[in-house]
């Protein structure tokens, strides 16, 4: 009977992992991410970057566009691609669906200025970047 006991314990060792095995699991998992994080982390911002030029000139610049073809110019601020200016005779917007602005990949909000600084017969649609500061050297515009 006592024999039986040390087999069935025996057994049961057998199958459990023994501390450098899980060792040996976990380092190699270290290893692992550290060679994919940082290539992966890069593409994020890049990503960013890439949805806040579609946006400008993509789905805002639409908006823009088709508010110019109603009203004979551009808007004098983003506002009135959502709600009505008060000289609005061909107005139909709203220009969004759902009639809110959008904002850039980081929260903030996209700027305008008509006329433009850097499109002197047109406008300046730009997103202030990572930083969420204008006239940085992250700032994402039309311009460019």
């Amino acid at each position: 009977m006592n024999i039986e006991i040390k087999k069935n314990h025996k057994s049961k060792l057998s199958r459990a992992f023994t501390l450098v095995e899980i060792m040996l699991v976990v380092a190699i998992i270290g290893i692992l991410a550290a060679l994919v994080i940082p290539k992966i982390a890069g593409k994020s911002e890049q990503a960013r970057e890439t949805a806040a030029m579609a946006d400008i000139k993509g789905g805002i610049k639409s908006a823009l566009d088709q508010y110019d073809v109603d009203m004979g110019t551009y808007p004098s601020s983003l506002q009135d691609l959502i709600s009505a200016p008060h000289n609005a005779r061909n107005w139909h917007g709203p220009y969004f669906d759902p009639p809110q602005l959008p904002v850039d990949p980081w929260g903030n909000a996209y700027l305008y200025q008509f006329p433009g600084k850097h499109n002197s017969t047109g406008y300046d649609l730009w997103s202030a970047g990572p930083d969420g500061k204008s006239g940085t050297s992250d700032d994402i515009g039309n311009w460019q």
